[in-house]
């Protein structure tokens, strides 16, 4: 799971480099951010879902602890 500052930057080339290692990369949308609502809006609408999961935090399950 992925979650972080730079929506478009840092997150997005995280989950680019895992993809890439064929890990199943999720990004928790929720949890990140951008410098600009536009710029978070479309890295999560345009280009993450293609090379991962993106959920809500509501929908995280982390198991028993």
């Amino acid at each position: 799971m992925v979650a972080g500052i730079a929506t478009n930057f840092g997150v997005e080339s995280t989950v680019r480099s895992g993809w890439e290692l064929s890990y199943d990369m999720v990004v928790v949308e929720d949890a990140c951010t951008s410098r600009s609502a536009e710029m978070h809006a479309f890295a999560i609408g345009q280009i993450l879902p293609h090379i991962a999961r993106v959920v809500n935090s509501d929908d995280v399950d982390l198991g028993e602890a």
